[in-house]
């Protein structure tokens, strides 16, 4: 590359000022400028075109790769599925005799309405046992006993209000 340096910018501008003239002198200053502008971003453009193009390629190879991968994968997995299935089926027929306790008689098959009744039952149980709050815990606690809209709690506690109940 072309190495310029100061002291050869500057034999330059005096050559040129004498060969072009002191009117003209601004006047090719700017073109070269813009023409020097103008390449620069030409080469910048074509720059970053030959990335952009490097990339796809490299994605396109990556991607070529994940479906290889991805087919080789399958094949695998569907064979080792093929004998994990043959190994589950042969030794299912052990396991449900050990969990019936080798008994032939089996029991009756469990109804959506079976487990419905279950899950309600469960429920109740549940709400029963959260709910139920002592009442000694509820009148050391100041619990509610009577239950107020906002409007009538207003009214009631309204300087010069008129109240049917009273607290004392």
């Amino acid at each position: 590359m072309i190495d310029l340096g100061l002291s050869k910018l500057a034999v330059i501008g005096v050559v040129a000022l004498i060969v072009i003239g002191p009117e003209r002198l601004p006047k090719v200053a700017r073109m070269a400028g813009t023409l020097y502008g103008r390449a620069q971003r030409y080469l910048h453009e074509v720059k970053s075109e030959v990335s952009r193009e490097i990339e796809m390629e490299e994605l396109r190879n990556l991607h070529k790769e994940v479906q290889e991968t991805a087919h080789s994968f399958k094949t695998e997995v569907e064979s080792f599925g093929s004998e994990v299935e043959n190994t589950v089926s042969s030794h299912l027929g052990e396991v449900e005799s050990a969990w019936r306790g080798d008994s032939v008689a089996s029991s009756p098959p469990v109804t959506p309405d079976d487990i419905e009744r279950k899950a309600r039952e469960f429920r109740r149980k549940k709400l029963v046992k959260t709910s139920s709050v002592p009442a000694w815990y509820k009148n050391r606690h100041g619990s509610r006993h009577h239950v107020l809209s906002g409007a009538a709690r207003v009214r009631k506690f309204r300087p010069g209000a008129k109240s049917n109940t009273s607290f004392f």
